[in-house]
Order: C-alpha cells, then structure tokens, then sequence
C-alpha cells in the first residue's frame, strides 16, 4: 500500500514506524529537513522536504498515487486543506488529524464537504480510553468490540490470586462463567494459551466476555471492582475537558487540578457540573486539601511525563484505588506498565492504532470486513473485529476442522447480538462479528489459515 504521512511529529513518527513495519511503501513530507533526515536514517521510507500545501512537494511524493493519505501536524486548518489537495491530486483515501473541539462537532460535514474519510481527534480517543478503564477499574485496560457487547479485559495476577498455579482448562471448569483467556503476557514473553496453560503469579492476563460475565468472574477470583464515584483529574487540557464531560454524564463526581487561571475560567464556563480547582496538582499539600486520600481514582494529565509519573506514585501512596497516567514517551510507559498497579495511555498510540486500523481494514478481502483493531501486550499481539461478509473455506468447516497458524486464537463470536465463546465444533456463519487475538500481522480472516 502506498502511504504518505504529512508531519513528522510524535503521532507522524509512529505512523511511519509502523506502516514501515508492515512493509507498506511510505512517504514522509515535513518541512523541517532535520525531521526528514532523522526519519530516514532510522526507516526505510522516502522523505519529502517541504510543505504539505505546496503541490510540488505533493507531486514529488505522488499524492496522486496514494492509496492512504494522512495530515498528522499540530495545526487543524492545514491538515484539512492537505487532505482537500491531496483528494484532488487523486489520493484514494485521505485521513486529517483534527484538535479543535469546534472543528470536531462539524464531521459529517468536513467529511461530505471536503472528502475527508477520517478524522480523528488524539484528545477525543484518549479520553475515551479512560473513560472505558474506568468503568472497569479493576482491569488495566479494557476494549470493546461488537459496539460494547464483547469485552477485552487485562488484569494482572497476584500471588494471592485464585487462578495461580491452575491450568487453564481447571479454570474453565472451576468457574462456569462464558469467557475466554486470548492471551498472557509473563515478562517479555506473549502466550496464546492453550487449556494446559498454567497461570503464575505475575502474569498478565488478556481475558473476552460480556460485561456482566467479566464483572461476575471477577468477583468469584476475588477481584474486587468497586465502581468509581469520584476522580481527580490533575492538569486542564483538551483531554482533561473531554474526559470530564463523559465522566460527568456517567454520574461520576470530577475535581479537575489546573494551574492556569485562564484555563480555570474556561473550564469552568464550559463545565458548570465539576469542581475546577486552580492549583498545582503536583503539590502534595494542594493533594491532600482537595482530598485525595478519600477519591476513588486519579487521572495524571499534565503536559509532562515526569510530573504525571511522580503524581501516580504519590497517589499510589496515598492508597487511591484506580490510577491512569498519561505518559507519550515508550519508555517510561513500558515502566510504568511493569510495575502492573497503573493503567497507561499513551495518545500518539492510541491515535496511530486507530489509524493502522483504518488502513488495515482497507487492505480486507472482499469476504470479511474489518471493523476494529487493537493492540496489546505491550503492541505484541493484536485483538481484531472482523464481519463475515460471504461463505468461504472458513465458513463450510468446525473450528477443530480448520487448520490454522499459531498463536491464533477466535476469542468471541457475536451471532444475532448474542456472544458466543467457541469451541472446536463452532462454525463461522456469514453475518458473524469474530473477534481474533493473534501475535500476527492479518488484513482478512483468511490469513488465519496455516
């Protein structure tokens, strides 16, 4: 697939590093040459120095051949009239990164208007990020699929826990409840776990089922999931806003910590329903006032790692139940993740994952359809929504019949809106959401086959 990636930013530089790795043809236009030359010394992609609005930098970098076009700098305006010349130079899809929350609320026309077939906002998607961890505060993360009905839970096994030292099929038996183990991280190492998989302390389990059937095993483990009432959100950002508006229509009493006046007033107008505090959120005493030691959760978003890292480990001491911590840079992320007690978001993985996912379902055969795409374990292994669009090989056979790769695993089915957890005399029927957990690149259901 030909790709060309405008802005060589944060969210740029994963895009390039990751379609690189897919092996997709990759074009890079900034116009700062530094940038350029930093990127094409550490991948094996073409770079274009100069602006994404002047047509000869597009016509150099074949916009017109372009089956995936995307605009990823800091400024809204330019990212759409981009896409705009771009569509018109005949770039066969066009993705626009877009902040402004007023730019945001006009998509249907931005996309009808001026051909932009995704927009995606990194403060929008990480908050809603959060916002999902923390309706399942006893998960690290969580994603959904089938439009919430299936779930993707990671929760990290303590000595103490119920499941250490039992095989996986010994679990299945114990428990009874509809769900599936799709993947175990144990230190660098990803497992597609068969029913002889023995659970140790320290893993990372990766487990799919319905919200109630994952809430009601938790339970059982011993797990407590005691639902949040009430957040701190430290630091006023775009994501701050976003967060707390979802927050607040979910019934979930938010104190936001800023330290800008300004910000303050501006938060306040728009969100009359939370408590704006203008503050320093790093402060352990401004902390304590506002009463962390008595709030469910604590969601470190301040514009720099070290502040956040050093925040979710105060909160940490302080006995706060639920932490997320936004940090941007891989490696404090990957340290703070070993630790198992925070739940990590990073936005420019996030806003990349979400457009990897895009293109990926581009590349789908005609007999499945790609809906969603997540990575996990640490970006290890992915966990994908595909529909069955018509009958094929996958179609005519029992699961136990078909010969598939390793380290792939169907972890849900969702059948006229009922969820069902397969076992080897499952068939796939044209209709089907089928969810896959696999440590492979696939674009179709097909590539699951041996």
């Amino acid at each position: 697939m030909n790709v060309i990636v405008v802005g060589g930013g944060k969210v740029g530089r994963k895009l390039v590093e990751d379609f690189n790795y897919e092996g997709d043809d990759v074009v890079l236009i900034d116009i700062k040459s530094k940038i350029c030359d930093r990127i094409q010394d550490d991948y094996d992609v073409r770079c274009v120095c100069g602006s994404g609005t002047d047509l000869e930098a597009l016509r150099e970098a074949e916009a017109n051949k372009a089956d995936i076009f995307i605009a990823v700098t800091e400024n809204d305006e330019f990212n759409a009239l981009c896409t705009v010349m771009a569509k018109k130079l005949g770039a066969d899809r066009c993705v626009a990164r877009v902040r402004n929350r007023e730019y945001f609320k006009q998509l249907d026309f931005m996309r009808n208007a001026l051909g932009i077939n995704l927009i995606v906002n990194p403060e929008y998607a990480t908050a809603c990020e959060i916002s999902r961890i923390l309706r399942f505060p006893a998960a690290i993360k969580t994603e959904t699929f089938a439009k919430g009905r299936i779930e993707l839970i990671e929760f990290n096994i303590s000595s103490d826990n119920a499941l250490c030292g039992k095989a996986i099929f010994e679990i299945y038996k114990k428990f009874k409840i509809k769900l599936l183990i799709c993947a175990v991280q144990r230190g660098n190492e990803v497992y597609i776990p068969n029913g002889d998989f023995v659970i140790e302390s320290g893993d990372k389990l990766h487990i799919t089922a319905s919200h109630r059937d994952v809430a009601k095993f938790m339970h059982e483990i011993g797990v407590i999931n005691t639902k949040v009432k009430t957040a701190i959100i430290i630091g006023g950002g775009r994501i701050s806003f976003y967060l707390a508006k979802q927050l607040l229509e979910s019934g979930i009493r938010v104190k936001i910590i800023e330290h800008n006046m300004n910000r303050c007033k501006e938060l306040t107008e728009h969100l009359p329903k939370a408590d704006i505090v203008c503050a320093d959120g790093t402060d352990k005493h401004v902390l304590a006032q506002e009463g962390i030691d008595r709030v469910d959760s604590l969601v470190a978003l301040t514009g720099i790692d070290e502040e956040n890292m050093i925040i979710s480990m105060y909160s940490q001491s302080r006995f706060v139940d639920k932490i997320v911590t936004k940090v941007n840079r891989l490696s404090f992320a990957e340290l703070m993740e070993n630790t198992g007690v925070y739940s990590i978001v990073t936005p420019k993985n996030i806003t990349a994952n979400i457009i990897i996912g895009y293109a990926r379902a581009m590349k789908s055969a005609k007999d499945t359809e790609m809906r969603t795409l997540y990575r996990i374990v640490n970006n290890k292994a992915e966990a994908m929504e595909f529909r069955v669009t018509r009958e094929s090989e996958l179609t005519s056979k029992s699961l136990s019949q078909i010969k598939m790769k390793r380290n792939v695993l169907i972890a849900a089915i969702l059948r006229n809106n009922k969820i069902i957890l397969p076992d080897g005399e499952s068939k796939l029927e044209v209709g089907d959401t089928v969810v896959i957990v696999t440590t492979h690149h696939i674009t179709t259901l097909g590539d699951i086959l041996a």
